[in-house]
């Protein structure tokens, strides 16, 4: 995708973080922006924001895990721009937690915004890109965390892989068919964002008000707050990462070149059928 000028791009989490991030760089191309976020009085700010700088911008209140939300929000993209060109399935929330500690409640909740979301993204706007046969981009969010497997994030690991074998498919399938629409998958690693306090927009049907963390829990969740708030890779620098991608139609977006050894060590564990590594901890000397 070469030209962005009066194109539209669509981003869920866009009132945040690293979705807020791309809405910036994109509008600098004189994008036309449809940002989809849950939390309303965020989205009007930014709405606000950009009214203010001229670009032309909807904010849409958007539960992505909810069919009927993202049908609704396609809707309202083509009502208002007439199309849409740019397309990043970029909302998510990042729990932590053992496997078999996490409740039903956890699961609903986390593949619902991370797996659902992408999925209802392309079920979505798939078609309606096809069939403008015009150049055009999917950028779906993933982790680090769908390349690794890691202790304490199992549930977080489980939907961030399913969005990259999702995304690769989905590349394989829009190659076969000669498509003009191109794939990016973002896999990040510490950014510091607001997704270390995504529990804010848990929905209350989905909140575990039966259980009460363990201190050994507590320990854990400021351990990764830290981790995520150290991150020395800004939003802004990864929304510049994803617009050279999208410009240069390149899959993959790995924003922290050093965490590639701990991917090649699950790699070669598979491999060579071995136990696996724990790659979140320091290799021995």
């Amino acid at each position: 995708m070469k030209d962005f000028k009066d194109k539209v791009a669509v981003i869920t989490g866009g009132a945040s973080g690293l979705g807020l991030a791309m809405a910036r760089r994109f509008a600098t191309e004189g994008m036309k922006l449809v940002l989809a976020d849950v939390e309303e009085e965020a989205l009007r700010k930014v709405e606000t924001e950009f009214r203010k700088a001229g670009t032309p911008v909807i904010g849409i209140r958007t539960d992505v895990s909810r069919a009927q939300d993202m049908e609704r929000l396609a809707e309202k993209t083509l009502a208002t721009f007439g199309g849409v060109h740019l397309l990043c399935n970029n909302a998510g929330v990042g729990p932590g937690g053992v496997v078999w500690e996490s409740t039903v409640a956890d699961w609903e909740w986390v593949l619902g915004v991370n797996v659902w979301g992408v999925i209802h993204g392309v079920r979505v706007f798939l078609p309606i890109m096809l069939r403008q046969d015009a150049d055009s981009h999917v950028v779906n969010t993933a982790s680090v965390a769908g390349l690794l497997s890691v202790p304490n994030m199992g549930i977080y690991c489980v939907s961030k892989h399913a969005v990259v074998t999702l995304t690769e498919c989905l590349h394989h399938d829009l190659a076969q068919r000669n498509s003009r629409v191109g794939v990016s998958l973002l896999c990040p690693a510490y950014v510091p964002t607001g997704i270390i306090d995504s529990e804010r927009n848990r929905p209350a049907l989905l909140r575990n008000t039966q259980r009460v963390k363990t201190a050994e829990e507590l320990a854990r969740e400021e351990v990764m707050r830290k981790a995520v708030l150290s991150g020395k890779i800004s939003a802004e620098q990864v929304a510049q990462m994803v617009f050279d991608a999208v410009q240069s139609n390149r899959f993959y977006i790995l924003t922290h070149p050093k965490i590639k050894g701990a991917i090649q060590m699950r790699m070669e564990d598979i491999l060579q059928e071995r136990q696996p590594t724990d790659t979140s901890r320091p290799p021995k000397p």
